[in-house]
């Protein structure tokens, strides 16, 4: 099984296809990105490759992101200065010493997913 460092990375990719998939099924992203030329005939490529994220996410991890990213778009945020970058709350200064390999840092506050770039 890979390590909490690995699934983190997973996810950060995983929440970066899910919001090109969604901007490219939104109408208005689609109409603008048409008429500037651009071909948009990938998705069912960045479907298959999400699918294929998806599956090397542990899946307790995978319902616990995809809750988080219906509620708020972006589920997994960096952490920079003690500051969760998802809901701009001050974390405790303790945070940066907990982290471990066997678990994943959540915010106080909003609940999303920390990792420290």
């Amino acid at each position: 099984m890979s390590t909490t460092e690995e699934q983190v990375k997973l996810l950060v990719a995983l929440q970066d296809l899910d919001l090109m998939i969604r901007e490219a099924n939104d109408a208005d992203t689609l109409s603008e990105m048409k008429q500037m030329g651009f071909k948009l005939d990938g998705m069912a490529e960045l479907n298959n490759a999400r699918k294929a994220l998806a599956e090397r996410v542990r899946p307790q991890l995978l319902n616990r992101y995809e809750r988080l990213s219906k509620s708020y778009g972006r589920a997994v945020v960096p952490v920079t200065g003690n500051l969760c970058l998802g809901c701009f709350v001050t974390l405790p200064t303790s945070y940066p010493s907990l982290k471990s390999k066997d678990s994943f840092l959540t915010c106080q506050n909003c609940g999303r997913i920390l990792y420290f770039p």
